[in-house]
């Protein structure tokens, strides 16, 4: 299952990417997490900021690859909940290529209509990126579509902001 994390990006640069992601009632994890007091999972807090972060390679490298994944995760530090009515607000940075893909420090803050900020999670990652062809030829087909996935969901978070219009 595939959860889409981001559900808007407030801000991006060759460095650094702000996402938000709107946290509701109607997702279906917080059914089990939980019953009597429903918060995003911890877990969803690492694959928000994985998110923000691959949006942020994909710009960097104009798309060039059809996959970008959690590597390794390090120094992740939980702080406050996200329940539903707020919003969780992931700020990636890019530190440096790696030979694999890239390392990001992410933290994430969680507000609501009437609350400031506060921070709910902070951690190190490490994305691999590549292509499924590179080691199995016979999925250049399948890495053509997730790349047309890749830039139609882009342009979907693009919609009224010039500045993350892409041109590839």
């Amino acid at each position: 299952m595939k959860f889409n994390l981001v559900d808007r990006i407030e801000h991006l640069s060759d460095a650094r990417i702000v996402t938000v992601k709107y946290v509701s009632l109607a997702e279906e994890y917080l059914a089990d997490h939980f019953p009597t007091f429903p918060v995003l999972p911890g877990v969803m807090m690492l694959e928000a900021a994985t998110q923000s972060a691959a949006w942020l390679l994909h710009k960097r490298t104009g798309f060039a690859r059809s996959m970008a994944v959690l590597k390794e995760a390090k120094n992740v530090k939980y702080g406050s909940f996200v329940a539903p009515g707020n919003f969780l607000r992931i700020e990636a940075e890019w530190i440096k290529d790696t030979q694999a893909g890239a390392a990001f420090k992410a933290t994430g803050s969680v507000g609501g209509k009437d609350t400031e900020l506060s921070q709910a999670v902070q951690m190190r990652l490490e994305l691999a990126y590549f292509n499924l062809a590179d080691k199995n030829p016979q999925l250049a087909d399948v890495d053509r579509r997730i790349h047309e996935h890749n830039r139609q969901r882009w342009e979907l978070l693009a919609v009224g902001n010039k500045e993350l219009q892409l041109v590839v």
